[in-house]
């Protein structure tokens, strides 16, 4: 597969798109499901947000990856906002699968009907100001696989309509991502991919059915950000679900984790990188199929995240280094 070291194709899609994608979960501000348990990155300023897309947008970064459920519909808004005239410039991804009420900003439930699929697409288009969405994406990770047939088969009547270029499954389960595969326009599997969290089954899958691997948590929810303060009461990581590792109940980063980061620090911030900028560039060096999606809350966060695309992956020793660091 063609590509360099600052731009990257969708899968089977064709569609190119910058190395490194912007995740839009934490610019939804918060929000939570029905047990009050936090589901989104706590407070957010909605102008920040809006001016740190626009600068990523100024530094190169063309692929945005949001969710109607990200704020309960308030991600999607602020990026269609700051988008603006500037939406045909990019590659916009979204979700589908989760209910939820915005007044309450509360996730009560989901919905793998194919029926929901269009009242769902509907919706995204009017909060993001676009008619189309460019990769479209089944946000129920364990979904039936049968059901996931069906809602394959939606998704290629919305790209025959126009209002969907291709789409995927956001799943860690290499079978469920293999039966979404088997759609013509199915073009990318978005799973956890990072330096400490490796998923070699998932990206054999990209590589062997012409899929781009998505890259949520590359840096480790924020661990591999180089940044340690204590999550505050809003953000999930105050009060870590069961699926989301590294984290204490609310006493910051799990040691075992810190230990991990610490001694690969060193590889990881060669060549000028800071630890976030070789912690990306590790992924793209683990195949030219990766796309990582960190999140961003703010313009300083954004610049330096931006800025490990010319700083390019790392080399093959590198790699091995780091394979031998951590004993795999």
């Amino acid at each position: 597969m063609e590509t360099d070291s600052t731009t990257r194709t969708l899968g089977r899609s064709g569609i190119r798109v910058s190395a490194l994608g912007f995740g839009c979960w934490a610019i939804g501000g918060e929000w939570q499901d029905a047990s009050g348990q936090p589901l989104g990155w706590g407070k957010v300023d909605d102008e920040e947000s809006v001016r740190a897309v626009r600068r990523a947008l100024d530094l190169g970064v063309t692929f945005f990856d949001t969710a109607d459920t990200y704020g309960t519909g308030h991600s999607e808004r602020i990026l269609g906002r700051a988008l603006g005239k500037r939406r045909d410039d990019v590659v916009v991804a979204t979700k589908w699968g989760n209910v939820f009420d915005e007044e309450s900003r509360t996730l009560v439930g989901r919905d793998d009907s194919p029926g929901h699929v269009r009242r769902a697409l509907t919706a995204s288009l009017r909060r993001l100001g676009t008619d189309h969405v460019d990769l479209y994406q089944l946000h129920i990770s364990d979904a039936d696989p049968v059901r996931a047939a069906e809602l394959r088969d939606v998704c290629e009547e919305l790209v025959e309509e126009g209002l969907v270029r291709a789409y995927g499954w956001s799943t860690d389960d290499p079978a469920r991502a293999a039966v979404f595969a088997e759609g013509p326009h199915c073009t990318a599997v978005q799973h956890t991919l990072n330096v400490l969290q490796d998923s070699p089954r998932l990206i054999q899958t990209c590589e062997q059915s012409d899929l781009a691997s998505i890259n949520r948590s590359p840096l480790a929810m924020g661990l591999l950000g180089g940044r340690r303060e204590k999550a505050t009461a809003g953000d999930i990581r105050s009060r870590p679900p069961a699926w989301l590792p590294g984290f204490g109940d609310g006493d910051g980063a799990d040691p075992e984790w810190v230990e991990r980061i610490d001694a690969l620090r060193e590889v990881l911030t060669s060549g000028g990188r800071t630890l976030a900028q070789g912690a990306l560039a590790w992924i793209w060096a683990r195949s030219p199929r990766t796309v990582p999606i960190p999140g961003f809350r703010s313009v300083t966060q954004a610049e330096e995240n931006a800025g490990a695309i010319a700083k390019g992956p790392l080399g093959a020793e590198q790699l091995a280094e780091i394979d031998q660091l951590l004993g795999r």
